[in-house]
């Protein structure tokens, strides 16, 4: 007999398309399951005239859904990793960590465009502000909030000259072909889980899903470059990111901080075995730290 697994989502199109890749993985590995998507409308997607910071985070994106997880009206909460808080309630932790898509971010053009495209770059990210200036000294940017849809309309209504945007997010929305240029995780630091879905539940989903949907490596990559901002007390609002990736069983991390007293960044990397991926990423971040405590 099959049992109904009630999935959450926000309403969002991409969230929705996102949660439907999900929804097909589990779909593959556990067809004894039926899957009912319900949709919920976060906080997060409301207030679009404010940067993250200004109205309380990055678990705007994410309350709602927790409150449903608490309720039992859903089983299980599919999110971009980029979007949970550093903290996870443990009665409903991460329980699959789908295999990452692309981690890079893009510049996004008007169609038809003529202008300088780093005129006036549309991002709400402190981290893409600080790196896109490091990249191309005379750009400037403009605050910018809102869905794919919204920011492309905007772009190509005049507002602004270029978009900064994740690639797995257009390119799961089906808009791969608006990128203009593809920065690498060397030229801009993508933000820790940039490209990652994740699958949030009971710790019962633990097992069930281990093996099947939940990807080893994405795990531990995803680890590091949490436990390395959440060393730093990271929030959205803070220039910090982290970008991992394993070769031959050795993990990689390069990790962005930003000194608030001296206003100046640090860029460092740390490699070690994939399975310290936790303790490589606060190692890293104690590095960053005392950079600036030494300097």
């Amino acid at each position: 007999m099959s049992k109904t697994l009630k999935i959450g989502s926000r309403d969002s199109k991409l969230a929705v398309m996102q949660t439907m890749i999900v929804i097909d993985e589990i779909k593959k590995y556990h067809p004894e399951y039926e899957i009912e998507l319900v949709t919920l409308k976060t906080t997060g997607d409301l207030i679009l005239d404010k940067t993250l910071d200004k109205i309380g985070g990055k678990g705007l994106f994410v309350k709602e859904l927790d409150l449903a997880l608490l309720d039992g009206k859903i089983d299980l909460a599919v999110h971009s990793l980029k979007d949970l808080p550093m903290e996870v309630d443990d009665h409903f932790p991460i329980v699959a960590y789908v295999k990452r898509g692309d981690p890079r971010d893009v510049l996004v053009a008007p169609k038809n465009s003529t202008t300088d495209l780093f005129s006036n770059v549309g991002t709400s990210s402190a981290r893409r502000i600080l790196q896109i200036k490091n990249l191309v000294p005379n750009s400037n940017t403009s605050f910018v909030r809102g869905n794919i849809v919204t920011r492309l309309q905007k772009l190509d209504n005049g507002e602004y000259s270029s978009l900064i945007l994740a690639s797995a997010g257009l390119k799961r929305a089906n808009f791969e072909d608006r990128i203009t240029r593809y920065f690498s995780t060397d030229e801009i630091i993508p933000p820790a889980g940039q490209g990652t879905l994740v699958v949030q539940g009971k710790p019962e989903f633990l097992d069930i899903f281990k093996g099947t949907i939940n990807d080893y490596d994405t795990m531990l990559s995803s680890i590091a470059e949490r436990s390395f901002v959440r060393e730093l007390n990271g929030g959205c609002s803070s220039p910090i990111s982290a970008y991992a990736k394993i070769e031959n069983d050795t993990l990689t991390i390069k990790g962005l901080y930003f000194d608030e007293y001296s206003k100046k960044h640090i860029i460092l990397s740390k490699s070690g075995d994939k399975n310290s991926a936790e303790q490589i990423g606060i190692s890293l971040a104690k590095d960053c730290k005392g950079a600036f405590e030494h300097a």
